[in-house]
């Protein structure tokens, strides 16, 4: 038996840094004490989600990793509270940035870092303007508790992402996301619908295609910068291995959910299911090409 308890927090942002990071502070520690090991926090939480407009002055919320504040204060957290987090921040690497996580480990180690690998580009979500595509991989990290594989939002929506962390050991994926609604003008949101359904089952395919568990933490509220608004919907959730969701949160709530799983009895479970033992990596060939056709 290898118990090991997860957590993801949901929480509204805003454009006080300072407010953004004690209200996370406040949602770990809460975790916590509630008994998690493994804490997932929501994409790019200290600010709010400035994607949504073209704006050059945003690039000065970026950091260096190395002078990063957000990661010095959840490193110390980590190290503080003997738990694994997963940490979101806007990289500065020479000339060029990136949306990328930080895997600090429960004695407050750096593990590692992945850069975010797809980025989107739709009405209100224009990282393009703002992030390089990632060049990391995909990576696993083997922490003090468990191996795990992180995933950025929009990475979310590709299963050979997840299959790849999963080939690789990962015996849970986390996703930090910020995801709601269309930009569009504040007079015009009550018009929007929300895309939760159809987000939530996508990963809850990973979940069942890979047998291991998914944990998703988004963001709530309307946010509002510039002449448009999003409000994102929430239901951050954690799914077992059979895609079943387990423990999630509505479309408004600030909160953490917690689930425990025996590891090792969901290791037994995979292994009896034979997903890996049956594939056929040699007929994939056609998923190394981006039109579908593979030319020999």
């Amino acid at each position: 038996m290898r118990n090991v308890t997860f957590a993801a927090t949901q929480m509204a942002c805003t454009d006080n840094v300072e407010e953004n990071l004690k209200k996370a502070e406040t949602m770990v520690r809460k975790a916590k004490a509630e008994g998690a090991d493994v804490i997932l926090i929501q994409e790019l939480f200290s600010y709010l989600y400035f994607c949504q407009v073209y704006d050059f002055s945003y690039f000065d919320l970026a950091h260096e990793e190395e002078n990063d504040p957000v990661l010095k204060r959840m490193a110390a957290l980590a190290k503080e509270l003997e738990v694994v987090l997963p940490v979101s921040f806007f990289e500065k690497s020479g000339n060029v940035f990136y949306n990328a996580v930080v895997i600090f480990d429960a004695d407050g180690k750096r593990l590692g870092k992945y850069r975010k690998s797809h980025i989107p580009d739709d009405p209100g979500y224009y990282e393009k303007f703002y992030f390089s595509p990632g060049d990391t991989g995909f990576k696993v990290w083997n922490t003090k508790y468990c191996k795990l594989g992180v995933g950025i939002c929009w990475d979310q929506w590709f299963p050979e992402a997840a299959r790849c962390m999963c080939l690789q050991g990962a015996e849970a994926l986390l996703y930090p996301t910020a995801i709601g609604t269309y930009a569009v003008k504040p007079e015009k949101l009550e018009d929007e619908t929300f895309d939760n359904a159809h987000w939530q089952n996508t990963m809850l395919g990973h979940a069942a295609a890979n047998m291991v568990p998914v944990l998703a933490s988004n963001r709530v509220g309307t946010e509002r910068i510039g002449e448009t608004a999003i409000t994102f919907y929430g239901s951050s959730f954690i799914s077992d291995e059979y895609g079943r969701i387990v423990e999630e949160l509505d479309t408004s709530e600030e909160a953490v959910i917690l689930h425990t799983f025996d590891l090792d009895l969901v290791s037994e479970e995979r292994r009896e299911h034979v997903v890996f033992r049956d594939r056929r990596p040699e007929l994939y060939k056609t998923l190394l090409t981006l039109d579908g056709n593979f030319h020999t």
